[in-house]
Order: C-alpha cells, then structure tokens, then sequence
C-alpha cells in the first residue's frame, strides 16, 4: 500500500512540474475550467459529461505526453537536430490532433444548447 501511495506522489510531482514549466498546459487547463463552467450551465446530460470529459482528459494527457517527450528528447540530445526536431513536432501534433477533437465534439455537445 505504501507504494501505491508513493506512485501517486510522484504522479503529483508530475503533474506539478508541468505545471510550473509549461504554459502550454496551464493554457489547456483554464480552457478545460471554463468548458466545466459551460456544461454546468448548460446543463449537460450525462452522456454529453462524459464525452466532454473524456475529451478534456484526451488533451491534458497528450500534453503531458508532449511535455514528456520534449524533456526526454532534450535529455538524450542537447544540440538542436532535424531528428530531434521531427519528435518533437510530432509530440506537438498529438496535442493538436487531440485539441482540434475535443473542439469537434464541444460544438456537436454545445451547439444543440446553444441553438435550441
């Protein structure tokens, strides 16, 4: 049980160290506060919660992959490189495929609340 209870603190390290370092994700997180804000007012049915939900997870969690994958790649290769550089535009093309998802799917929830 100790165990479990030190991996949940290092996942809270983790978590906390993007924080501090990444604007990028503190940037998500505001945006995933005021889509709560958003459903709360709107309203959402559970299954519109859990669609938005599940999609704000999606891009936090690509982020912090993202955010992963950048320090990994600084770590093993200091000096800029187009290899280096090719990971981690792909990292950030996670995040984005990810954000341009959560937004289909904002507008198939929010948009029936909003229009009717």
């Amino acid at each position: 049980m100790k165990r479990l209870f030190h991996s949940f603190g290092f996942a809270i390290n983790g978590l906390a160290a993007v924080w501090r370092e990444q604007r990028n994700f503190r940037i998500h997180v505001v945006v995933v506060c005021m889509v709560v804000i958003a459903g709360w007012l709107g309203q959402l049915r559970a299954i519109e919660w859990a669609l938005v939900l599940l999609c704000a997870g999606f891009v936090l969690a690509a982020e912090l992959f993202n955010s992963a994958i950048e320090k990994m790649v600084d770590l093993v290769n200091p000096q800029w490189s187009e290899p280096a550089g090719k990971i981690k535009d792909m990292a950030a093309a996670a995040v984005f495929v990810a954000s341009i998802t959560a937004v289909l799917v904002g507008i198939l929830v929010f948009s029936k609340k909003l229009l009717g």
